[in-house]
């Protein structure tokens, strides 16, 4: 965990040229922050740092690039180089980018239209140990982790037998094949799958197979 006096050295990775002058531009008067290296896809950057770690304090990454993506080159880098923070670089404030880029276990998150404090800011907290997400961003967030307790909730709400049932379904068994593998009747199996479509707010089978799919219920 570094301290503010200690100094920050940058691999700035993104596809385009503009960007990375533009930011090495912003950070030129800054004797805390310099960017010790420039990359134009993900592969490059992620053999910049096997090369060489310890030159580096923070990886700023475009989410999209050629080669290897932002999410990928992050989560590469969390898995053998955890020490390195990794902030995320998008144009986007998209649902989809935010979430896998806290799967992939980024230390933040920061839209290109930020200004040049809103990203010395960012820079110096996820250098210290903490996050950061912009302001555009935490309502993203904060809808995801409502959701996935919502979806935890309604998988709790389901019987043992229930699980089964819907793991079936999910495999395309009809309820036919579902009471012959469970022993169960046909009608006992369309009652289950009546509950379930209850219970976890769905209208139809695919429904159900979106439901499980995010829940690991169906692999």
């Amino acid at each position: 965990m570094m301290n503010d006096e200690q100094h920050l050295s940058i691999l700035l990775a993104d596809d385009h040229q503009m960007i990375i002058d533009g930011i090495k531009s912003m950070l030129a008067q800054e004797s805390s922050v310099s960017v010790a290296g420039e990359a134009n896809n993900g592969q490059q950057a992620f053999n910049m740092i096997s090369a060489d770690s310890a030159k580096f304090n923070v990886l700023l990454t475009d989410i999209s690039m050629p080669l290897l993506s932002g999410i990928e080159l992050c989560k590469m880098v969390k898995k053998q180089y955890p020490a390195i923070q990794v902030l995320m670089l998008s144009m986007y404030n998209s649902t989809a980018a935010v979430r896998e880029s806290l799967m992939a276990e980024a230390d933040g998150y920061i839209l290109k239209s930020a200004g040049k404090d809103e990203l010395l800011t960012a820079l110096h907290r996820i250098s210290q140990g903490g996050t950061y997400f912009s302001d555009d961003i935490l309502p993203i967030i904060y809808n995801q982790y409502q959701k996935e307790k919502t979806q935890e909730a309604k998988l709790a709400n389901l019987s043992l037998r229930e699980k089964e049932v819907l793991t079936l379904i999910v495999k395309e068994h009809t309820s036919t094949e579902i009471a012959e593998k469970l022993f169960i009747s046909k009608k006992t199996v369309d009652n289950h799958r009546q509950n379930i479509l209850d219970k976890c707010d769905c209208k139809t089978t695919i429904g159900l197979v979106k439901f499980a799919l995010n829940n690991g219920l169906a692999q």
